[in-house]
Order: structure tokens, then sequence, then C-alpha cells
């Protein structure tokens, strides 16, 4: 698939006032920090499209990118920054449970993965919770370039030797380096795959 254009539609914080219509949607989400806004934009060829911070959690608002026209790419909030209120939290955790159960527009939902880190009992969580609800989901492993390949390697191994000790099989995997623009073609091919089979 090559991008051709890609434009901000609209940011929100009610999955009411997302774009009308049917155009498939392919969301984003991961912990905060993981490199989320850095990949859209690699993914996308746009270098300001995803607003990146240096501060985790800056993403609030569940955000609309319209791709050629024919998908949307969406950017969720991040999860588990753990210097927000409980308040903001529970906030943010109904928002993205709100989108994710109820948009009929989401194809595929991308978990983003820092690969730098051994198995996270939050990334496991809400891996189990997509699972119980029948989200059709990937795990997109990022900043593969701040390893050795035998790390990285050991690192993937980790992450798929725990979820084998809860799921039958793996859901779709994929290495991704924004920096190096690892991982893009393999992504964007994905998504053409999904528009094209459904």
């Amino acid at each position: 698939m090559e991008i051709k254009s890609s434009e901000f539609v609209i940011s929100n914080t009610d999955v009411q006032k997302c774009p009308e219509g049917n155009l498939p949607e392919f969301a984003f989400i991961g912990r905060s920090n993981v490199g989320k806004s850095s990949l859209i934009n690699m993914l996308t060829n746009h270098k300001g499209l995803a607003m990146t911070s240096s501060m985790p959690g800056k993403t609030l608002l569940i955000n609309h990118f319209l791709i050629n026209k024919e998908w949307y790419m969406v950017d969720l909030p991040g999860y588990g920054y753990a210097q927000r209120g409980k308040k903001q939290r529970d906030q943010l955790r109904r928002l993205i449970e709100s989108y994710i159960l109820k948009r009929v527009q989401l194809y595929n939902l991308f978990l983003l993965i820092d690969s730098r880190h051994a198995p996270q009992q939050i990334d496991m969580d809400f891996m189990r919770f997509l699972g119980e609800n029948e989200i059709p989901f990937s795990i997109v492993f990022t900043k593969t370039d701040k390893l050795s390949n035998r790390q990285l390697t050991d690192n993937i191994r980790a992450y798929k030797e725990a979820l084998l000790e809860e799921w039958e099989e793996l859901p779709p995997v994929f290495l991704t380096s924004s920096e190096k623009k690892r991982g893009r073609e393999e992504l964007l091919v994905y998504i053409d795959e999904i528009i094209h089979c459904s």
C-alpha cells in the first residue's frame, strides 16, 4: 500500500462524536511513552501528523486521521500512566473501552509494546480484555533499534512464552522502529489485506 494522503480530521472524548460513515478504522494503542505518535508519523511519512512529546501520557483524546480518503488511522490515549490521578485514569479507561467495544468501524487494534522491556502485567491484562471481548488485534513491538539482535530475540521470545500460557495461538506480531522505518511495509501490507478481504 502506498500512502498518498494523510490528514487530521477530528479529536474528541466521546465515541459518539467519531466520524460518521463506515470507512474502516485501524486504531493504535499502548502504554504511555511507547512511541505511538512516532510510529503513526513513520507509517504515514507525515512527520507532524501525530503530536509527539517528551512527556508521556500526552494523548488524552481519540484522534482520527484520514488515509488516502479510504480509511482512518486512529490514535487512542495511552494507558497506565502512573502520574495521573485515579479519576483521570478511570476517565481514560472508559474512553478507551467505549471506543474499542462500541466502534463497529474498528477493523483491527494495533497494541504497541516497548521491545526493551520484559512482559508487563498491564499489557497482559489489556490483551486479556481484548480476547475476552473478541476484539481483533495485533502486537507491534516498538523501538527495536534500541536493542541488539540477541536482546530483541530474547525479549520477543519471553513475551510469546508468557502469552502462550493463556492463549492457544498468538495474534500477528510486528517488529518496528520509527527511526529506521522498520516494519512499515509489513504493517501497511497487513492493513491493505484486511481492507480488501473484508
